[in-house]
């Protein structure tokens, strides 16, 4: 993946599993408040959804899934899988 991709990356931690770590370019936003922040995604790109291991990206994806959201993916094992850069916040 690279800066240039059209692929909307959201974190779906809490905001204190965020700060150790993420990978670059993702958004914040934590399956606790998925619901209530819906509208701030924007559903022109492809939409790839993580946490830790997989198990909230994947309920993640169910959440928007009922929102109308159509192209998503969820990143399987999470964080922990991802072997490219991380940031720290």
């Amino acid at each position: 993946m690279n800066q240039k991709s059209k692929v909307l990356l959201i974190d779906v931690r809490e905001p204190h599993e965020f700060k150790t770590g993420h990978i670059p370019t993702a958004i914040n936003i934590p399956l606790s408040q998925l619901n209530s922040r819906v509208k701030e995604i924007s559903t022109k790109n492809d939409i790839l959804l993580y946490c830790r291991s997989g198990m909230r990206s994947k309920q993640a994806a169910k959440i928007l899934k009922k929102h109308g959201v159509q192209k998503m993916a969820h990143l399987q094992g999470g964080i922990t899988a991802w072997s490219g850069p991380t940031k720290k916040k």
